[in-house]
């Protein structure tokens, strides 16, 4: 059904359009252009990936696509990010993506189906679509645009046809799998990506750390840390790339503390795990363990200190060849043994360490680590012998992030170790001969640390 323009609503609380109003709309507009010459950054990369997926899977139609918007609530969309794959096969990173697709012909011919520009014609649909017109939601590229900012010959998204054989990536689980095992070595240009998004996350923190006077004094200091950090991240590239943890005093212990609804303490230890995004949708991962006071207490250095040495142990297992797991094994080693010197572990480290065991991790729980790219979690569709069970290769990024929690309520620890979280975090790059710490902006020590906190409190860094 065609709806007479007066008919149509830009919105349920939205006033009719009249007729005298549609006909003024359709007219006197200039026909503005995007800057000629741009390209999408990394722009050289994007065909050998597109290559190298479709040599997966010859002669067969593969349908990569951006995703569509999804409801916060009644009419309002949550931020759009396009899927990390479509990303990855076309630079394509923007906000104005939303349902578009990549298509890989069974020729290995890649077609991009895109929405274009809202023309400024009777239909209206530039200023009374809500959800795509270009009044509400800005300028896209048209087709010829957006072949030359991509190098992809596009269409129009009404012209995609799905063929019953065709594999999507968003339900093929063989399509993503690929997709994620493809992704897992690094080029350079993304090595670049991630830095520039590490490089951001450290100055976030540095942020954090001068705010710390004011978020002391509010009575949800978390959410002022959380802010502080967005800011930042907003500021240098797309946001976060996850929902930022600023974790104060036993909300530590919770390993996905996103409330961030507490205040602060000064006696007590604040868990800041965030990453920037970059615009080309590239996340840093970085984790510290803050004192609130700027000092350690003596059991918060020693609970600190046990950590960062599961985490110098874990770094130094990094090197091509190695298991992905040695560095895991290498940082639960370590906790074990303190656990155990602590006589938190009432057996012996070696004896909680058994696979039929496992008993130091009620103190640790997770994984010490993960790959890091488009996705925090990165490549998490590969298969484990890619990947948990693969050894590393250079050019992979991955996370080193030994924990402990001490939960409050435990009952097998002592006291004064009750409620304290301490988790170190850093990002790090397998090279030819070991790893590159990518975050070593910001200091890991406990006398670095104290040092690093007082020179931003003190105006003297």
């Amino acid at each position: 059904m065609t709806l007479h323009p007066t008919q149509l609503h830009t919105g349920s609380h939205d006033l009719p359009v009249s007729s005298a109003l549609a006909d003024f709309m359709t007219g006197g507009w200039a026909t503005p252009s995007l800057p000629a010459g741009t390209r999408v950054p990394g722009f050289a990369h994007f065909a050998g990936r597109r290559a190298r997926l479709a040599a997966r899977f010859p002669g067969e139609r593969l349908l990569v696509p951006a995703g569509e918007l999804r409801v916060r609530s009644h009419d309002c969309d949550h931020r759009f990010r396009p899927h990390s794959a479509y990303a990855w096969l076309t630079g394509l990173t923007g906000e104005d993506q939303p349902g578009h697709v990549l298509v890989l012909e069974p020729d290995g011919e890649a077609v991009l189906y895109l929405r274009p520009r809202s023309p400024r014609d009777a239909e209206g649909a530039f200023y009374r679509d809500r959800k795509y017109g270009e009044f509400w939601v800005g300028r896209r590229p048209d087709l010829a645009e957006a072949e030359q900012h991509t190098g992809v010959r596009c269409a129009h998204l009404d012209d995609l046809a799905p063929h019953p054989s065709d594999r999507n990536a968003a339900h093929d689980a063989e399509l993503a799998t690929a997709l994620s095992e493809l992704r897992l070595v690094k080029d350079a240009w993304e090595v670049d990506q991630l830095q520039q998004a590490v490089d951001h996350t450290v100055t976030g923190f540095e942020d954090v750390v001068r705010s710390l006077p004011a978020a002391l004094r509010h009575p949800r200091g978390e959410r002022w840390i959380e802010g502080i950090f967005q800011l930042r991240a907003r500021a240098e590239g797309n946001g976060t790339g996850y929902e930022t943890i600023a974790a104060a005093g036993a909300h530590a212990c919770v390993l996905h503390w996103i409330r961030n609804d507490g205040p602060l303490d000064p006696d007590q230890l604040l868990l800041l795990d965030a990453g920037v995004e970059t615009d080309s949708l590239y996340t840093a991962d970085i984790t510290r363990t803050l004192p609130l006071s700027g000092r350690f207490s003596p059991v918060q250095r020693r609970v600190y200190e046990l950590v960062l040495a599961a985490q110098d142990a874990g770094i130094a297992a990094l090197k091509p060849g190695a298991s992905f797991r040695d560095f895991h094994r290498a940082c639960s080693g370590v906790l074990a043994e303190g656990l155990a010197d602590w006589g938190v572990l009432r057996i012996p480290a070696a004896q909680a360490l058994a696979a039929d065991s496992g008993l130091y991790r009620r103190y640790t729980l997770c994984s010490s680590g993960h790959m890091l790219g488009l996705d925090v979690h990165d490549c998490g569709r590969a298969r484990a012998e890619q990947y948990l069970d693969g050894v590393l290769t250079e050019g992979q990024v991955l996370t080193v992030e030994p924990g402990l929690y001490l939960q409050p309520d435990d009952e097998t620890l002592p006291r004064e170790l009750r409620g304290i979280g301490v988790r170190i975090e850093d990002d790090l790059v397998i090279t030819a001969d070991g790893a590159r710490l990518m975050s070593g902006g910001l200091p890991r020590t406990v006398d670095g640390v104290e040092e690093w906190m007082d020179g931003l409190l003190t105006g003297n860094a």
